[in-house]
């Protein structure tokens, strides 16, 4: 792509995981199972909440808000990349890499505050019992999550007006399988200073400040704990936070991953299969972890996989009946 030295360029090369055409077929279907998996799980998810008021309560409705943001989250980078493998273009438009960016910088800053507030919810709950109800009641959940989309979306939109002012070298290949904001910033031709000051400064902030409000409210979750005296009322309280804690150590742990392993290596080809864990991998775990350690959910999903069986076996019996008519009539037209 031989492109004039400035910001009305065309678009940019998307490299992916791998040139080799052999392995094109496996990275599509092991990408579009993910994807697929993602999609259904937290979809459950969202619809075993919404149909059972027995999970009508803060901790549910922040775990639906959780889902949806995992949907949307994995629904902007692995389309592109199961089209531009099924088309065998790895072009990406000047447009749509600035698209792309903008939301992915929303949904993952919208799973980091999540993540937060549920551990606040977590927080209440054990330490306030008799008082959860007064302190987490609905307009403050509303008001909890409209916060955080609030500065997801002025986050995302303050890094994308940065990259909107730069100009772009001739060298529009990203090594990676979407418009990542610091493999974008590599290929210009401006003086990054001020985008880098911003970038790093906006991700300290917003990384650092809901993880110490993680790490503040689990801190006051094991020492309310420790001064219960039963057991039982002890494994009772840290299965209320179980599940929460899994999600937060799998997203914590695979984004700081990803970051110290681009930074040791060097290598952009590396930053994009470590990306996986986070961007793919983490959502799609999700539901499964909240679904299995869940009694609640569980509870709830029952009742929806048993109407979808007792469908699905009134659409096969309805099938095996059309079949066994057709061929009474093909049978009835031969001896006739």
């Amino acid at each position: 792509m031989e492109l004039e030295n400035n910001t009305r360029i065309s678009g940019f090369l998307l490299l992916g995981f791998s040139d080799d055409p052999e392995l094109q077929p496996l990275i599509y279907w092991l990408f579009l199972s993910m994807y697929l998996i993602t999609m259904l799980g937290n979809l459950l998810i969202i619809v075993a909440i919404i149909s059972d008021s027995h999970l009508h309560t803060p901790m549910y409705f922040f775990l639906s808000n959780l889902s949806f943001v995992d949907i949307c989250f994995t629904s902007i980078t692995v389309p592109k990349m199961l089209v531009n493998i099924q088309t065998q273009s790895k072009v990406i438009t000047y447009a749509g890499c600035i698209t792309q960016m903008y939301f992915f910088l929303l949904f993952v800053e919208l799973d980091n505050f999540l993540l937060a507030v549920m551990a606040y919810d977590r927080f209440v709950a054990i330490c306030h019992p008799l008082h959860y109800t007064v302190i987490m009641n609905r307009p403050l959940c509303m008001l909890l999550v409209l916060v955080s989309w609030v500065v997801s979306i002025l986050h995302a939109l303050l890094q994308i007006l940065m990259v909107l002012r730069l100009s772009f070298c001739t060298e529009l290949e990203i090594s990676h399988f979407f418009c990542e904001l610091n493999q974008v910033d590599q290929l210009t031709c401006s003086d990054v200073f001020l985008n880098d000051l911003v970038m790093y400064f906006a991700l300290v902030l917003l990384a650092t400040v809901p993880l110490a409000g993680i790490l503040y409210s689990y801190s006051k979750i094991i020492s309310s704990m420790h001064s219960i005296s039963s057991s039982q009322g002890k494994y009772k309280a840290f299965s209320t936070c179980a599940s929460h804690l899994s999600v937060v150590s799998l997203f914590y742990c695979t984004g700081l991953g990803v970051y110290l392993s681009s930074a040791a290596t060097r290598s952009s080809h590396s930053s994009a299969i470590a990306s996986v864990m986070y961007t793919v991998a983490t959502p799609m775990l999700n539901p499964f972890i909240y679904s299995l350690r869940n009694k609640d959910v569980k509870r709830a999903l029952i009742p929806l996989l048993k109407v979808y069986s007792t469908k699905q076996s009134v659409v096969l019996d309805a099938e095996v009946l059309r079949i066994k008519n057709t061929r009474l009539r093909v049978f009835e037209t031969l001896i006739s």
